[in-house]
């Protein structure tokens, strides 16, 4: 059974094709505000992939949705949008209005959540989220801009300072005004970690772009490296959609 498996974040769109438990395919596409138009050029090539069911986590409004929703309409095969519960397969969420929390988020803690043990998920990405999960209960979290965004911002917001791309590679103290901004941001968002990680026993997860480049500062924490932590999470999500809805 091939399955396509769509991620729609604010600026990529990533897809997955599987059949069973092996990716045939994986291709992640800036898609320039316009998802819609990219999954257009993409849809012909879906077509011929004989696909049997499509799972989708998107973080776009309902009107983008609909539009993404009649396009894939064109396979005839099931679609399934993956939506944060209040609880699901017995994991609570952890917000006042589980709506507000980011499918990213919900289906990357889903992945993970197991009844005995604790974890503090981490998806370094566009932005820096942090979610504590307590066996089956999501706690909430954070979110932090990230070290590309932080240093955007500074450049933006800094008169007379010119900071061209480096490499986030170290915390010692800059010698340079480049590597003090590189090394500042790196070393406020390891310090944030840090932090957390020491306020109660939990198994450190890290997923996302940067996910190996935060590994190597979090070390002491036996940190587990997820590459595809939200398609693991999109598939137990239709997993158990399927089911529920033959019971």
């Amino acid at each position: 059974m091939k399955s396509l498996w769509l991620d729609i974040g604010n600026t990529r769109l990533k897809y997955w094709i599987t059949q069973n438990d092996q990716v045939l395919e994986h291709a992640a596409e800036l898609h320039l505000q316009s998802p819609a138009d990219l999954l257009l050029g993409l849809i012909q090539h879906f077509r011929h992939q004989k696909l049997t069911q499509v799972g989708i986590s998107s973080v776009l409004d309902s009107e983008n949705n609909q539009r993404i929703q009649m396009i894939l309409a064109i396979l005839d095969i099931p679609i399934i949008f993956a939506k944060v519960h209040a609880e699901y397969a017995g994991l609570k969420c952890g917000y006042d209005v589980p709506g507000q929390l980011g499918i990213d988020r919900w289906l990357q803690v889903l992945a993970m959540a197991k009844p005995d043990e604790n974890f503090c998920v981490i998806g370094c990405g566009t932005a820096l989220t942090i979610d504590l999960v307590q066996g089956l209960q999501h706690l909430g979290g954070y979110i932090l801009p990230n070290l590309y965004l932080q240093r955007d911002s500074l450049i933006q917001n800094t008169k007379g300072i010119k900071i061209p791309d480096s490499a986030f590679d170290n915390l010692k103290p800059g010698h340079n005004t480049v590597d003090a901004v590189h090394h500042g941001i790196l070393l406020g968002l390891i310090s944030t970690i840090d932090q957390i990680m020491q306020q109660s026993p939990k198994k450190l997860i890290l997923t996302g772009g940067d996910a190996r480049l935060f590994a190597k500062f979090l070390h002491h924490y036996h940190p587990q490296v997820e590459s595809d932590l939200l398609l693991k999470g999109l598939r137990h999500y239709v997993q158990l959609n399927s089911a529920l809805s033959k019971a």
